[in-house]
């Protein structure tokens, strides 16, 4: 019998696929076979000529598991999956024997397997298959994944509980991302008394990362569906920060602190220019990530030939005001893609110095053995 360890969330954007990636990259290095199953997601992509779920994409890519494809993606839904469900078109029974069955393969090729839910622990309700009750049907116990803090931390989780009682679930963990590093103890100390009477225990994740928060450079080309011009070397930059270019050139100047995109409308050709020849200057090439450049009005074409001189990563937003842009930007929350290799570097190392694997691992055994 494989271990398994159901890696749930109390919200969205917790930190699920990047404590996956670390449990994973720790398991391989004591077991032969390792793997990985996201039972059901909405947001796919197509991989090897199969629609699959993103993070089963990553997985597979990350960690050369691409033999197991057919099984760590069962259920992909579709904007109409949930009205065929309810219209008696598609069977709950026929999801969850999918992906019950895509498990039990898999158990009979690995000796430890993740599971990766969906979204919070509700997710999926409508159609009979939430997390819960996917961990249930598995018999799968579970770690919840949560970010820092105290009171909300725990009202969150005595909501969950009656969730979790009713679909039968083993909670062996919660597992506390985003720590703030200087209260990191402290933090846990607090958590860990509130909970003292909990079944469960309270163990540490990562301390929080602007890197691992922040998107890169080809994150935002994707997002805003923009294709990426100049230095192509430079889009796995990460993105500290985003200035809108609307005060002097002088003072956008003072303010570039830290790797930057800037946002800049079209007519700003006095700034387009300074910040080009700032990219090529030692001291600001590592400040300046890219440029976004907006507005309907033309680039003056001596400004474009600097621009393309200077190699300076843009994109030419010519439908959107700067104020747009921000707000899309401001909204997205950055995912881990394949293609961030210096994120995942980051997050194989930090899994090894923050994560006690073995712990874990004793702590995720079959009960009774």
């Amino acid at each position: 019998m494989p271990k398994k360890i159901f890696v749930a969330a109390i919200d969205k954007n917790s930190g699920k696929t990047t404590t996956s990636i670390s449990l994973i990259h720790l398991a391989m290095k004591k077991y032969k076979r390792v793997g990985f199953i996201k039972p059901f997601g909405g947001e796919t992509v197509t991989f090897r000529g199969r629609v699959v779920d993103k993070d089963v994409a990553l997985m597979a890519r990350v960690f050369s598991l691409t033999k197991d494809l057919d099984l760590m993606s069962p259920v992909v839904l579709s904007p109409d999956t949930t009205r065929n469900v309810i219209d008696g078109i598609i069977s709950p029974d026929d999801l969850q024997k999918r992906i019950v069955h895509a498990c039990a393969e898999l158990e009979k090729r690995c000796d430890f397997i993740i599971i990766e839910g969906s979204g919070h622990p509700g997710v999926g309700s409508v159609m009979q298959i939430s997390n819960a009750r996917i961990a249930h049907m598995l018999d799968a116990p579970l770690l919840l994944v949560t970010g820092g803090g105290l009171g909300s931390v725990v009202d969150r989780i005595s909501v969950l509980q009656a969730f979790f009682e009713k679909e039968r679930v083993d909670v062996r963990a919660i597992l506390v991302n985003k720590l703030i590093a200087v209260r990191r103890e402290r933090s846990l100390d607090y958590l860990r008394r509130a909970l003292i009477n909990e079944p469960f225990k309270v163990i540490g994740g990562f301390d929080y990362q602007p890197i691992l928060a922040n998107p890169t450079l080809q994150r935002i080309s994707r997002i805003l569906d923009l294709p990426l011009q100049g230095n192509q070397r430079d889009k796995q930059k990460i993105i500290f920060k985003v200035l809108v270019g609307a005060a002097s050139t002088q003072r956008v100047m003072e303010l570039i602190q830290e790797p930057s995109l800037l946002l800049v409308t079209s007519s700003r050709n006095e700034l387009l220019v300074t910040l080009a020849h700032l990219y090529k200057m030692p001291e600001y090439r590592p400040l300046i990530v890219g440029l976004v450049i907006s507005g309907t009005s033309p680039i003056n074409a001596v400004t474009q030939q600097i621009l393309d001189k200077s190699r300076i990563p843009f994109m030419r937003a010519g439908k959107w005001t700067s104020a747009e842009l921000y707000q899309t930007i401001s909204r997205d929350v950055s995912k881990t893609v394949a293609e961030d290799v210096e994120k995942l570097d980051l997050i194989r190392t930090l899994a090894e110095n923050s994560f006690d694997f073995d712990a874990i691992d004793e702590l995720f055994s079959p009960r009774g053995k």
